[in-house]
């Protein structure tokens, strides 16, 4: 079966303005996918990597990549296809607060 990866942006303050039912029915639906399988898990600080023509490893603390909103989570799937990796995001926290999920697909 196709494993995606997703990438769910938001913020405090998008999560803060959902209604509350909305937020615990989402809270719900991350159950229901880590029940299902989903691996997910919120984001830390990232570090990146280099390592220039193999000639010394650098590594430094902070994101390489900036967006209007922070990235809170992510999470890896397996889906029978994309339509339902959307389907299986539409209604998780990042989903309906306010924020935005990437779904990549996993090439394998």
């Amino acid at each position: 079966m196709p494993r995606f990866i997703t990438i769910g942006y938001g913020d405090q303050a998008g999560y803060d303005r959902t209604p509350e039912a909305i937020r615990e029915a989402a809270h719900a639906h991350d159950t229901y996918l880590r029940e299902r399988g989903v691996v997910i898990g919120i984001a830390g600080m990232p570090v990146q990597v280099r390592n220039p023509e193999d000639t010394g490893v650098r590594a430094v603390e902070g994101p390489y990549l900036s967006a209007d909103l922070p990235i809170a989570g992510f999470s890896i799937m397996e889906a029978k296809d994309l339509d339902e990796a959307i389907a299986l995001v539409a209604k998780s926290p990042c989903a309906v607060a306010h924020g935005v999920i990437e779904i990549w697909p996993l090439q394998e």
